[in-house]
């Protein structure tokens, strides 16, 4: 029943930005985009896609091989000298 009160609202958001997307495609007509357009935005959406993909790829390695360890300090549980006193 949980599931049902989260999935249903985000479905209607999904719907009703859909929709909203449509009519303002629709509505602000304009000149139809050359071939030239179409390639920049596909070339523009595989560069953003390369790219995102490349730094998780090495947030992940870095993960992996221990690199993050050295920035985030000394993690350990043993009280330090200030936490004695």
């Amino acid at each position: 029943m949980r599931l049902l009160l989260i999935v249903i609202p985000l479905l209607l958001i999904l719907v009703g930005s859909l929709w909203f997307a449509s009519m303002a495609w629709t509505a602000l007509g304009g000149e139809p985009m050359p071939v030239e357009g179409y390639y920049a935005m596909g070339g523009g959406i595989a560069f953003s896609l390369l790219i995102g993909c490349g730094l998780m790829a090495l947030v992940f390695y870095s993960n992996r091989r221990g690199y993050d360890d050295a920035a985030a300090g000394d993690m350990t549980n043993e009280p330090s000298d200030t936490d004695r006193r």
